[in-house]
């Protein structure tokens, strides 16, 4: 059975998808806090974690930091701060998605599942992604270039990760997006992915003005070209 781990302090909220999140089969395990989930966290093993951005001691920020200092299970926000500032946060310090409040139950159950399944397509997949100097070990999360670490966001990694799983394949704007993000496009197009293949750039190629590594394929997209 797979276990949820939902942080929020709202509770009309709470008792609304715990109902629905029991119903899909799954088990839950419930925080109101900063202090309980930081606690709950480390002694529970979970398979995805939900999480409220403003909370009464803290925010979900912190948490989702915190979290992904020793894990890489799914996190999905699920909040009423919606301004373009905080989902782009959110999603660069290792959320996976980003949900914010109203929504629609079967939305947001949709995409719980989607979470899930792409979970476990990842766990099962090669330990270790190797090409152009780069290599990545997945279960580590971990990143060097001819075999210095590279700091990158959680955005990031999982853009190179893409590309680097799908070697000279042409991958389009939307195809990208599809598969690194599942939040609402308004905030999250082909325009901010621009800005993270650039800064993407600045890290792992020699010269960032003439990439070798993702180069653009006009009208078509980007591609991850192998050169070793």
């Amino acid at each position: 059975m797979k276990h949820i781990f939902f942080v929020e302090d709202d509770l009309s909220l709470i008792n609304g998808l715990s109902f629905a999140i029991k119903r899909q089969g799954y088990a839950l395990t419930i925080a109101r806090t900063s202090v309980e989930a930081g606690q709950l966290w480390a002694n529970g093993k979970y398979d995805l974690v939900i999480l409220d951005v403003t909370l009464p001691d803290g925010s979900g920020f912190d948490l989702c930091r915190k979290i992904r200092q020793s894990s890489k299970v799914p996190i999905m926000f699920l909040t009423a701060a919606d301004e373009e500032v905080d989902i782009i946060m959110g999603l660069d310090i290792g959320g996976d998605d980003y949900i914010t409040k109203p929504f629609k139950l079967a939305v947001f159950l949709s995409r719980v599942n989607a979470l899930l399944r792409r979970s476990e397509n990842f766990n099962q997949s090669e330990t270790e992604l190797k090409s152009n100097g780069i290599q990545i070990q997945l279960l580590k999360q971990e990143v060097t270039k001819d075999g210095v670490p590279l700091d990158l966001t959680a955005s990031e990694y999982k853009l190179l990760c893409l590309f680097m799983e799908n070697s000279n394949i042409v991958l389009s704007p939307e195809q990208i997006l599809s598969n690194l993000w599942d939040c609402n496009e308004k905030y999250i197009d082909s325009n901010t992915l621009t800005v993270y293949i650039r800064r993407l750039r600045t890290k792992i190629e020699d010269i960032p003005a003439d990439p070798q590594k993702i180069v653009t394929v006009r009208r078509m997209g980007y591609k991850w070209n192998v050169a070793d």
